[in-house]
């Protein structure tokens, strides 16, 4: 197998230490090439969470991660470890000990996080897929940044074992590829799931998603929805959130960080790993939050949860952007990021409250750069999905 190392000249891969591992002789993805975002295991080598304090204090891991083993068994070989922000707990992929993979389709700007490296890879040619995972938007935000197609699986349908977990009722595995075939070809294997995909139902076209989008960006989008709505028909408008948008990302940040400090609160307080900006600004806010605080919001999500299945049912499938607006450049000042980051968790949030699956599709484009569009379906319909995406590619 040849070293990845030798041929990444974007930062997208791992050297501390680099893995490498042979897939099968045999089987559907058997040849092709992959990355492995860091935050899984490999049996033998230590699992580096784009920290690193959590390397120097984690042993080796003794299995490799579920996830993984069935790409390996499906034949495809694992070219290396992919780079992650610290903890996975960042949307922009500047990480401060291992820097920030290059976007080669949009250049000066960032590839995404929490999934840089596999995203960068990907779009870089290095690899034909990369595995990620998605807690909050980290897969379909590097997707949509780096135009390539990117899916999150519907929460659960996946295991997570082997997996260094951010905030475990949020967190799933999802992967990207250039081309939709293949990422449908990879996700029959991770999904188990070879059954023909559901007929998608209305096209569901949401409004408050799309309002968040500035004017100057909602044109690049017409011709992507021109091309979703020959195949799917003319969709019906409807409003995702009875409060806001904004509400529901507040309601996501608050779970999403009470979960990551009852994850990683007592490992914090003993190692003071030395975190860079951002990630060391959430922690420090998750562990003030409080029981009495985060009660109501688990009911709340339990609603939103509910409202989605009904917007969804009869296999709807929803229209919206992916994030709000093409990459940010590197080295945006904190201030912006943070407005950044809230615009974009506004549409982010949704599928992550429901539990839903999202797909990200490279259909449009702002500036010379990519924007990306995306698809929600109910519950267990992500080989809907990844069917009407290889459509939507023809």
């Amino acid at each position: 197998m040849q070293n990845i190392l030798e041929r990444d000249t974007i930062g997208a891969f791992c050297r501390h230490p680099h893995v490498e591992a042979a897939g099968a002789s045999r089987g559907p993805l058997a040849g092709l090439l992959c990355g492995i975002k860091d935050i899984y295991d490999i049996a033998g080598h230590a699992t580096g969470f784009g920290s690193p304090d959590w390397l120097a204090t984690h042993t080796p891991a003794s299995i490799t991660a579920p996830v993984v083993q069935r790409l390996l068994d499906a034949g495809a070989h694992v070219a290396g470890k992919t780079h992650t922000d610290e903890m996975a707990y960042s949307l922009n992929g500047e990480n401060p000990h291992y820097g920030t993979p290059v976007n080669v389709n949009a250049p000066g700007r960032i590839p995404g996080g929490s999934s840089s490296g596999s995203a960068a890879a990907v779009a870089a040619g290095l690899v034909d897929f990369a595995l990620g995972s998605d807690t909050g938007g980290s897969v379909r935000a590097p997707a949509s940044f780096c135009g390539i197609y990117g899916l999150r699986p519907t929460h659960g349908r996946l295991p997570m074992d082997g997996a260094c977990a951010l905030a475990a009722s949020f967190d799933v595995a999802g992967w990207f590829a250039r081309d939709a075939p293949l990422l449908e070809r990879v996700g029959r294997v991770l999904l188990q799931d070879q059954k023909p995909a559901a007929k998608p139902g209305t096209l569901l076209y949401a409004d408050d998603a799309f309002a968040l989008v500035d004017a100057a960006v909602k044109p690049a989008f017409e011709a992507a929805l021109a091309r979703v709505t020959s195949l799917l028909g003319a969709p019906r408008n409807v409003t995702v959130a009875s409060e806001s948008l904004p509400g529901w990302f507040q309601v996501f940040r608050k779970l999403q960080g009470a979960e990551a400090w009852a994850q990683h609160g007592a490992w914090i307080r003993r190692v003071k790993p030395q975190f860079g900006p951002g990630v060391r600004e959430r922690f420090e806010w998750a562990a003030t939050l409080t029981a009495d605080e985060i009660a109501p919001l688990k009911s709340q999500r339990e609603d939103i949860a509910a409202r989605m299945a009904d917007l969804l049912s009869g296999n709807a499938v929803l229209v919206l952007p992916s994030v709000h607006t093409i990459a940010p450049r590197i080295n945006t000042p904190a201030a912006d990021l943070d407005d950044f980051r809230s615009r974009a968790m506004s549409l982010l949030c949704i599928a992550g409250l429901a539990r839903l699956p999202q797909i990200s599709l490279p259909l449009a484009k702002f500036d010379g750069c990519p924007l990306g569009l995306s698809l929600i379906a109910a519950r267990g319909n992500d080989t809907m999905l990844l069917d009407l995406a290889r459509q939507l590619s023809a």
